[in-house]
């Protein structure tokens, strides 16, 4: 396929594993798994012929609540063949979350695992549905999740109500080749492949609907500003419920022919065993987790000479850490790149061929096929290169919107196709984007605009102190103040005094931190990025007490 030439996710893997056969598609090292790019797409054709056995229809929404299991990707490759739209769950949600997933996704099948180190997910569908204990598999009839039918756990244990893996797989036997083929054959790259939700740091998750032509055509972009091709082996560190580790590493992957190797769920020294033993050479995350890979790197031996690039996106990072990045865990060709679940999820990048400096400094130019400027979110007017102003961007991998919420797709999108992304950044002379941070977090006090990476990048200067995050809180007097939660490295000690002191002459007074607090570490999201809202209602709290 030629770049931009439409096609479905199942055309996609029939070319890849008719080019590659033989070629390595997935390796799971903890399990001692491995499948060809030929027995990867038998083994999706099969679990996609079960599907078809439960009945399920095109367009129908098949939710999947796990971690990055091998069944996750059978999943994500399978269902796209008959035409269902995958739906990616949070692994890290409980209760109250997954039924708001599931209900605003009407989805009508749950795939899942049994839990997690932190939960037992079956105990909570059992909660969630106990209906569940007196029903035949696929015959649900769920009073809180009335569009719920079947519930598929995965692995080979029986429980009442649910269809084990190796059931679909099994009720696949009676479905034959044609049949398959007739279903894909009615799929339309423009058909919704996956829906998922947008982080919710900041408010509600919302649920976006990307197609088959964007999410390829996007991972393809990618895949070329990475230099990858069939030789390479990549280990995906981050969650497949992101847009990450659906497209920016899984599908990737199969666009060149390239091996996944992830990790169920992340561990700094799971994910440097994993590519010292599979001789990997990419590497995908969000800074978090290179910096936790960072630090798991000081304390023992791992050989990663294997690794030549990989993507740090998802959040901001210092230059600092991606020069590291390059030298220490030997990665001197890797990325940065930005973009959003409504953009497939890739909207720049940098270059493999780009210097370092460009590399460490910003997050690229806009991938090919995809327009970027930036504009005044008060007048929506574009502003000259090198003023501050919102990213707007649009293109092939634009979301249609997001289902069943016309009036959030509408303030996201505008009549022109202009995503409003609602993030601050700036551009160059030459196209190369900087992000500053999220109109959200923009302080204003007494008047004054206040950048909370502009004080974060000051700070990290500071020799003790190994990270720091900036948030605005409530003042009677200026409407808002800093206060900031720092990171002291181990074995020292801090003030807030000192911090302020430190401060003083070198940056302007009213972004000098009101409130300095001192944490262990920061909430997370699930997919990695530092949870500012979650922050702010910590400093909610203390400005309480």
């Amino acid at each position: 396929m030629g770049a931009f030439d439409k096609a479905t996710v199942a055309e996609l893997l029939d070319r890849t594993s008719m080019h590659y056969p033989d070629n390595d598609a997935l390796i799971y090292t903890d399990r001692g798994l491995k499948y060809s790019y030929k027995e990867f797409r038998e083994l999706c054709n099969q679990f996609a012929k079960g599907l078809l056995k439960l009945g399920i229809k095109k367009g129908e929404h098949i939710a999947v609540w796990a971690t990055n299991v091998p069944e996750w990707v059978i999943t994500q490759f399978g269902s796209a063949r008959i035409g269902a739209v995958l739906v990616a769950v949070n692994y890290g949600f409980e209760l109250l979350e997954l039924e708001y997933q599931l209900k605003q996704s009407d989805a009508t099948t749950l795939i899942m695992i049994e839990g997690s180190k932190n939960s037992h997910f079956r105990s909570i569908i059992n909660e969630l549905c106990p209906e569940l204990s007196e029903c035949k598999p696929g015959e649900l009839v769920s009073e809180r999740l009335p569009l719920l039918k079947n519930v598929i756990m995965i692995g080979n244990n029986k429980y009442p109500g649910m269809f084990s893996w190796d059931d679909v797989l099994k009720a696949g036997e009676d479905v034959s080749d044609e049949e398959l083929e007739d279903r894909s054959a009615t799929l339309d790259p423009d058909d919704a492949v996956v829906m998922v939700f947008t982080s919710g740091t900041t408010s509600r998750p919302k649920r976006v609907m990307l197609t088959h032509h964007a999410i390829i055509e996007n991972a393809r972009a990618q895949a070329e500003c990475l230099n990858l091709g069939p030789s390479d082996r990549m280990c995906i560190a981050v969650p497949f419920f992101h847009c990450k580790g659906a497209v920016s590493s899984n599908l990737c992957c199969v666009v060149t022919g390239a091996v996944m190797v992830p990790v169920e769920i992340f561990d700094a020294a799971q994910v440097l065993k994993t590519v010292e033993k599979e001789r990997c050479t990419v590497l995908h995350g969000v800074p978090t987790m290179f910096i936790l890979e960072l630090e798991e790197m000081e304390k023992g031996k791992y050989d990663v000479s294997s690794l030549r690039t990989g993507m740090v996106a998802g959040d901001g990072c210092s230059p600092d850490v991606i020069k590291k990045i390059a030298k220490v865990m030997n990665m001197p060709e890797v990325i940065t790149a930005y973009g959003q679940s409504e953009a497939s999820p890739c909207i720049t990048s940098t270059r493999t061929s780009d210097p370092i400096e460009i590399r460490a400094t910003t997050v690229g130019q806009a991938l090919p096929g995809v327009e970027v400027k930036i504009v005044d979110p008060k007048t929506g007017e574009e502003v000259p290169r090198g003023a501050h102003g919102e990213i707007w961007a649009r293109g092939y991998n634009i979301t249609k919107g997001y289902y069943k919420m016309p009036e959030a797709t509408a303030s996201k999108i505008d009549s022109n196709g202009w995503v409003h992304t609602r993030d601050l950044g700036v551009m160059d002379e030459k196209g190369y984007c900087k992000i500053i941070c999220r109109l959200k977090d923009i302080i204003i006090c007494g008047g004054e605009t206040i950048l909370p990476k502009e004080v974060e990048e000051f700070l990290r200067i500071h020799p003790l102190i190994k990270d720091v995050q900036i948030v605005g809180v409530p003042s009677e007097k200026f409407g808002e103040e800093v206060m900031a939660f720092i990171r002291v490295h181990e074995g020292y000690a801090l003030t807030p005094e000192s911090v302020q002191n430190f401060c003083k002459g070198q940056i302007a007074s009213w972004k000098i931190p009101k409130y300095v607090v001192f944490v262990e570490d920061y909430p997370y999201t699930t997919s990695g990025k530092v949870h500012k809202l979650k922050l702010r209602e910590m400093a909610a709290e203390m400005m309480k007490s």
